[in-house]
């Protein structure tokens, strides 16, 4: 039996390339990335209108102006609570830079990214796993998490957040909302920026937005915390091109509508298929969800392998705190694909009873 190793299989997903040759397993010539959490809705979009030459030779407007713009329009803020970054992993290094030698809980599991960026400003890193532990914790200046929570699919509701906010007036909550525009169903949180001085939210566009290889996202949080966050940041950080398309997807309301209803339907039914053949798949209100082979007597290492042979790529959950590999955690593909992944896991089921 090959033993996987953790640090040959990598901190995050998307990476099957280099899972197949850790594995030192043979790759199919047609594998199925269900270990990333991008969307996988077609973008109907003409791009031959943009001047990818003028694009690429001119310096990109340093403020994001046009961006900042519509963001405010669309969250009820002012352009002054916007800071557009380089994707949410440069939000995560220029606020850890902010919280330099402080410290900081992180609500877990979570991204491993936050430990890593926080670390590297030497802060004191303190895991939790409810954030009703916030009022127990002294001299604590902030608290990391996601919401919708990656890798498990858990959220936490507007009304019980706000109350935590409030209770907690001094410690910052830095809310990574990487995921929000998946949610499947539920309220999303509208924050008052201006009148709330402890929170910053954090916004990717790239998953939803087939925007993973351009990075791009955005900060929202109170003037006074963006100007010393900006202060923090390279100029010309977003790229033009970057700028450029995330204009066009965020005025297709087309496409975010067609979006969240396909996820809507399609999430529930890829869950409700895996459950029906005894896998125990963990309630998620995001595109992706963790399934508990510890409940069946599962090992990771033999699902994950099974289905690597099959052209399906899993994301292991080692390196999350909490979760230690008795998971797996996959995303919503298209339904002819999940359906590859329903019928490889109907037949691992079947040779390991």
């Amino acid at each position: 039996m090959m033993k996987m190793k953790d640090k040959a299989l990598g901190a995050h997903g998307a990476n099957p390339e280099k899972l197949y040759k850790a594995l030192n397993l043979a790759m199919p010539d047609k594998i199925l990335d269900f270990s990333t959490n991008a969307s996988v809705v077609a973008w109907n979009n003409d791009l031959s209108k943009f001047d990818w030459f003028n694009l690429a030779r001119n310096y990109p407007d340093h403020e994001c102006i046009e961006l900042r713009n519509l963001i405010a329009h669309r969250e009820g803020v002012r352009p002054e609570n916007i800071l557009f970054v380089n994707g949410s992993n440069e939000a995560f290094y220029i606020i850890a830079s902010y919280l330099a030698n402080k410290r900081v809980a992180i609500l877990q599991p979570a991204y491993s990214e936050y430990e890593r960026a926080l670390k590297a400003y030497n802060a004191e890193c303190v895991d939790i796993y409810n954030l009703n532990e916030l009022e127990s914790l002294a001299k604590l200046e902030a608290v990391f998490f996601s919401n919708p929570c990656n890798p498990t699919g858990n959220y936490i509701e507007p009304e019980e957040l706000l109350n935590l906010i409030r209770l907690n007036k001094d410690v910052l909550f830095v809310i990574d909302e990487a995921y929000i525009d998946f949610l499947l169903h539920g309220e999303r949180m509208c924050y008052n920026v201006s009148n709330l001085d402890n929170i910053i939210v954090l916004r990717s566009l790239t998953k939803f937005y087939h925007l993973s290889g351009l990075r791009i996202g955005y900060i929202l949080s109170s003037e006074n915390i963006i100007n010393k966050l900006k202060a923090r940041q390279p100029i010309w950080s977003v790229n033009a091109a970057a700028q450029a398309l995330t204009l066009e997807f965020l005025r297709d309301r087309d496409f975010e509508l067609r979006s969240i209803e396909f996820y809507r339907r399609e999430t529930p039914r890829f869950i409700n298929a895996l459950k029906d053949l005894g896998y125990c798949v963990k309630d998620t209100r995001a595109n992706f969800f963790i399934i508990d082979l510890s409940k069946s007597n599962i090992r990771d290492e033999d699902f994950i392998v099974h289905m690597l042979k099959r052209g399906v790529v899993v994301r292991h959950t080692r390196n999350f705190k909490s979760l230690d590999g008795n998971f797996v955690r996959a995303a919503t593909r298209l339904e002819s694909e999940n359906n590859i992944f329903i019928d490889a896991a109907r037949e691992f089921m079947r040779n390991d009873l």
